[in-house]
């Protein structure tokens, strides 16, 4: 049975905790506005996340920001714990410098949003705690499970730092050095340069190399890759910023206002202006 807090302001969820004993709920494509995190027992499963499919295998934990869309199947039991909660019950982006959240949990351009856990107890005795809170109704609960909430978020930064690390290997030859010159490349100059033939020339590689190579390694294709970086970008200046859509699309290097909106509700599933509506802090430059 799921425990949820709703926002008295808005009426939207705020906060969710969910035991499960099947995938009914994740058999189609979802697009939450909140952030999801889903722990897995030791099951065998695919994940269909942006488009790419994942096979895993063992208790594992997914970790999906607000409007990715995911699906999972499988063809055994599988149980586990969801936890949701929504941007206005607690910013990942406010907090970023203290939990680095962004760019290693969620919305990770260069790595699967998903990792292995290795210390499945730490996290349910967490949970535990979240669960016997939410029962309560006393003082400063918001602050309370804020404060396990930042527990159990640095708790699996940390184990998914390790197991990209393990699953990462930079030291397999040729082909995997392309690879890193490409994303620090892409990270250097994503605003300006939007071509997968740009990036093939730049490296003095053909693009048809550099398509298997990304394939090889991330699952994705090079216009992917550079896309998801941009979209990365659009949601923070979205989430935090009163920037106008105009200006920070410009800012990204699409000078036409429209074309970054279709381009980033294709990717998303909704306009900037939704998603800012729905998801984004720009209000917090006025607090």
């Amino acid at each position: 049975m799921a425990q949820i807090i709703i926002d008295k302001q808005n009426g939207e969820l705020a906060f969710r905790l969910e035991r499960f004993v099947d995938l009914s709920q994740f058999d189609h494509v979802e697009r939450k506005s909140y952030y999801s995190l889903i722990i897995l027992n030791d099951s065998r499963l695919k994940l269909f996340v942006d488009f790419s499919e994942h096979q895993l295998d063992g208790s594992h934990m997914i970790c999906l920001a607000p409007y990715q869309p995911y699906m999972l199947t499988s063809d055994t039991v599988c149980s586990g714990i969801l936890l949701n909660f929504h941007p206005d019950f607690f910013c990942t982006y406010r907090h970023q410098n203290e939990i680095e959240t962004e760019g290693v949990l969620f919305n990770n351009f260069n790595q699967p949003p998903y990792f292995k856990i290795e210390q499945i107890e730490t996290f349910y005795s967490l949970i535990d705690q979240v669960s016997k809170e939410m029962g309560r109704e006393s003082i400063a609960q918001h602050e309370v499970l804020v404060a396990y909430l930042k527990i159990f978020l640095i708790e699996a930064v940390r184990q998914k730092k390790q197991f990209d690390q393990q699953n990462f290997n930079s030291s397999f030859g040729y082909q995997s050095e392309v690879m890193q010159r490409l994303i620090d490349l892409i990270e250097n100059r994503f605003c300006e340069i939007h071509a997968p033939q740009d990036y093939a020339d730049i490296l003095s590689v053909s693009s048809k190399t550099l398509a298997r190579i990304t394939k090889k390694y991330l699952n994705q294709t090079l216009t992917d890759l550079i896309i998801n970086r941009i979209i990365v970008e659009a949601k923070r200046e979205l989430y935090l910023t009163s920037k106008s859509v105009k200006q920070v699309g410009g800012e990204l290097g699409y000078q036409d206002e429209f074309y970054f909106s279709r381009v980033f509700k294709k990717k998303v599933g909704v306009s900037p202006d939704v998603y800012r509506r729905t998801v984004g802090f720009a209000k917090l430059e006025r607090e």
